[in-house]
C-alpha cells in the first residue's frame, strides 16, 4: 500500500500510510483505538475505497472497490463478529455464495471442507450447525471460507479476543502452518504478549499514520507501546492488598434461563468482599452476562439468593436483594453500581450530553416536575477533569465521543454515587492500551476504599494480574474459584472448558476464615 489516504467527513482514518507484506509472513498491526488500523484493513479487503494512494498485489498495481474485487486477488478478512448463518452447517457457510449447479452435492463439500481442514490443522465437523459451535469453531469456519476461496493473503481483526489460552494456541499453530504453506498474514491485535509469540514483523500506526515497522525479534513490549502511544508507559498492573475484606455479597444457588429455555446460570453460588477485586472468568456465552445483570437486579431468576452486607446510615444491614428492581435496591439503602458491557445501548444514551446522562442515575432523588441540572452539570465537569476525559464540552453527544471516552464517562458516573459493590463487565474491550490502564487504576482505587469490585473480562493476563481471586465459569456453572497466584493462565483455560483438577477450587481471601473448598465440576 502506497500514501494511502482515507478521510470520513473532516475526520482523517488514514494519512499518506505505506504499508508492505511480504510473501510467507505474519505481520501485526498495532495502534491505538482510532488510529486507523481497521480502516486500513478494510480498504485492502474491499470494503472502503481509498481517497488517494494505491494498492500493489504480487508488484500489480490493482483496483479493489469491493470484496468480490479483494478474492479475486487472493485477499480475504477475517472480522472480529462472524458473518455466518446459524441455521446452516460448516460447510454449507463455506461454500455459500460462490458460483454453483441448481443442487448441491453435500457429501462432496463436506469432503472437500475436511482436506482443506485437515491441510491446516484445523479440527472441524462439516456436518456440524453453526449455532451449536463454540466461538473458537465458528472462527475456524470463517477462515476456512476465505480459504475455500483461494485466499493466499489473510487479515485476521483481533482474532483471539474471545479464545482461551488452549484455543489460542491451536489458532496459532494453524496460522504458522499457513504460513509454511506460503500464506500471507496480518494479524490485528492489541495483546502485547501474542505479537511477540506470533508475528515476523510489527507496523505501528499511530492518529492515522504509518509510524513504521519493526523485526520482532529485534524488539520488546515496551518499545512497541512507546512506539504507539508516543510515550514510554509502564505495562505493570497494580495489586494493592488490603488488610481489611467484610462480606459485601453473598451469592447462594443462583439459577436463571437464557431466551431459549436453557440454563445460563445453573447453581451459581460465591460471595465478594470488600477490599478485593473478583475476575470472573470463561469463553464467551458461560453465564457473564447473565450474572452480573441477574445481580444487579436487570435480568429474572428461577432460583437462587442474593444478600447484601452492609451498612445504612451507621446500622448494619443485611438484605436479600435478588428479584429487585434497581431502584428498589437503592431505596433499601444499598449502593451498587453496574458498568454493563453494551455502553451505548444499555448503559448510556448517545444521543443525550454527559450532563444528561449523569443526570439519568439522580433525576428520580429530586421532588417536583422540575429536574436540577446544576450538580449534574458539576459532576460532568469534574469527570472531565480527574479522568482526562477528552470532550469538546458537556454539551457535546456521548455517542460523538472514542469507546474510551465512553468508557469513562459511563465508570465515572457510577463511582460517583460511592458504591460498596461495583459490578463491572468487560471494562476495557476495544480499548487502547492508554484508556485500558486508566481502567485499572480507577478499580484499584475503589477497592482501596473498601469496594467490592466484580470484574468480568476476557483477557487472562489482566485477570491474572489485576483479579485477588478468579472465579471460573463454564456452561452457566462455577468451575471453581482461585488464587491467580498459585495457578498458571493455562489451569484457568482448562477451567473455562471444564477439566477436572481439585487442587484449583479456592474460594474466601486471605485472613477470612478457612479457605474453603468448591469442588471442580468435570
Amino acid at each position: 500500500m502506497h500514501h494511502v489516504t482515507k478521510t470520513f467527513g473532516k475526520v482523517v482514518a488514514n494519512k499518506d500510510v505505506d504499508l508492505e507484506l511480504r510473501d510467507g509472513e505474519i505481520l501485526a498491526l498495532l495502534g491505538e483505538n482510532g488510529s486507523g488500523k481497521t480502516t486500513l484493513m478494510n480498504m485492502l479487503s474491499g470494503i472502503y475505497f481509498p481517497d488517494h494512494g494505491e494498492i500493489d498485489v504480487h508488484g500489480k498495481q490493482v483496483t479493489i472497490r469491493s470484496p468480490r474485487d479483494a478474492f479475486e486477488l487472493g485477499i480475504g478478512m477475517i472480522h472480529q463478529h462472524f458473518k455466518l448463518v446459524e441455521v446452516l452447517t460448516a460447510a454449507e457457510n463455506i461454500v455459500l455464495g460462490l458460483d454453483g449447479k441448481a443442487t448441491v452435492n453435500r457429501k462432496e463439500i463436506n469432503q472437500k471442507v475436511r482436506d482443506l481442514a485437515s491441510r491446516y490443522g484445523f479440527e472441524l465437523d462439516p456436518a456440524k450447525k453453526v449455532y451449536n459451535m463454540a466461538v473458537s469453531e465458528k472462527q475456524t469456519v470463517e477462515i476456512l471460507k476465505v480459504l475455500y476461496r483461494g485466499a493466499d493473503i489473510l487479515i485476521l481483526d483481533e482474532p483471539t479476543a474471545v479464545l482461551t489460552p488452549q484455543e489460542t494456541e491451536k489458532l496459532f499453530a494453524v496460522l504458522r502452518n499457513m504460513k509454511k504453506d506460503g500464506k500471507s498474514i496480518i494479524i490485528i491485535t492489541h495483546k502485547l504478549n501474542e505479537v511477540m509469540a506470533i508475528s515476523d514483523r510489527v507496523a505501528i500506526l499511530r492518529k492515522g499514520e504509518y509510524i513504521g515497522v519493526v523485526d520482532t525479534d529485534k524488539t520488546n513490549q515496551a518499545q512497541l507501546t512507546e512506539m504507539m502511544v508516543g510515550r514510554p508507559i509502564s505495562l505493570a498492573i497494580d495489586r494493592p492488598k488490603v488488610e481489611e475484606r467484610p462480606e459485601r455479597l453473598q451469592v447462594i444457588g443462583l439459577t436463571c434461563l437464557n431466551g431459549d429455555g436453557v440454563k445460563a446460570l445453573d447453581n451459581v453460588s460465591f460471595s465478594a468482599y470488600g477490599g478485593e477485586i473478583l475476575g470472573v472468568a470463561g469463553i464467551a456465552g458461560s453465564g457473564q452476562r447473565e450474572l452480573c445483570e441477574a445481580i444487579a437486579g436487570l435480568y429474572p431468576t428461577i432460583g437462587g439468593s442474593v444478600l447484601y452486607t452492609g451498612e445504612h446510615e451507621g446500622e448494619p444491614i443485611k438484605e436479600r436483594i435478588l428479584g429487585l428492581r434497581p431502584d428498589e435496591i437503592v431505596k433499601k439503602g444499598i449502593s451498587m453500581a453496574f458498568v454493563p458491557e453494551d455502553r451505548l445501548g444499555m448503559g448510556l444514551v448517545a444521543g443525550m450530553d454527559m450532563t444528561d446522562n449523569v443526570m439519568l442515575r439522580s433525576y428520580k432523588n429530586k421532588k417536583g416536575i422540575f429536574v436540577d441540572r446544576k450538580a449534574p452539570k458539576v459532576l460532568a465537569e469534574q469527570l472531565i477533569e480527574e479522568l482526562e476525559i477528552v470532550t469538546p464540552g458537556v454539551e457535546t453527544p456521548v455517542g460523538r465521543l472514542s469507546g474510551g471516552n465512553v468508557q469513562k464517562v459511563l465508570l465515572g458516573r457510577e463511582i460517583a454515587l460511592s458504591p460498596s459493590v461495583l459490578i463491572v463487565a468487560y471494562p476495557v474491550r476495544g480499548l487502547d492500551i492508554n484508556s485500558s490502564y486508566r481502567i485499572y487504576e480507577l478499580l484499584n482505587e475503589q477497592k482501596k476504599k473498601g469496594v467490592a469490585v466484580i470484574f468480568i473480562g476476557e483477557d487472562l493476563d489482566v485477570l491474572m494480574e489485576l483479579s485477588d481471586r478468579i472465579m471460573v465459569l463454564c456452561g452457566g456453572k462455577v468451575s471453581g474459584i482461585v488464587d491467580p497466584k498459585e495457578v498458571t493462565k493455562e489451569d484457568i483455560g482448562l477451567m473455562m472448558i471444564h477439566v477436572e483438577d481439585d487442587k484449583l477450587a479456592k474460594d474466601e481471601p486471605e485472613g477470612n476464615k478457612t479457605a474453603k473448598k468448591e469442588g471442580v465440576e468435570s
